[in-house]
């Protein structure tokens, strides 16, 4: 299960709605399975349909995460015309399997639906999400 404080998953709607039509994409950390911090990252991709964290990104939030003693929780992007459900690229190029892909769909513009899987070579399954206060 993810927690994730309500602050931080609001910023998630809005850092995909504020990107949209393109994918969004960041990535969560924390400790114990707690969110405590978003780093809202560039879409290198600059596509409606992919998303592509640059290395130098990468790296900046990795430095920062292990001088705050935070581990990577998910890594977050939005589906801006699609389900909340991991596509065929996003299979492909999942590179942390044990980190779980939250994806907020803005598919229902008034409505956007927020899910967590953990993508496996043999399946993808769906994680829990709490939102806590």
């Amino acid at each position: 299960m993810i927690k994730i404080p309500k602050s931080i998953f609001q910023k998630l709607i809005e850092h995909a709605k504020k990107e949209s039509p393109l994918e969004c994409c960041g990535i969560l950390s924390g400790k114990n399975d707690t969110v405590g911090k978003a780093f809202e990252l560039k879409n290198a991709e600059k596509s409606a349909t992919r998303y592509l964290m640059s290395p130098q990104d990468q790296l900046r939030v990795f430095e920062e995460m292990e001088k705050e003693s935070l581990e990577m929780i998910a890594i977050y992007h939005s589906h801006p015309h699609t389900i909340s459900f991991p596509s065929e690229t996003d299979v492909k190029l999942s590179f942390y399997p044990d980190v779980p892909s939250i994806i907020i769909s803005l598919k229902e513009e008034n409505h956007p639906v927020v899910n967590a899987f953990s993508i496996r070579k043999e399946a993808i399954y769906l994680e829990e999400i709490q939102v806590i206060q």
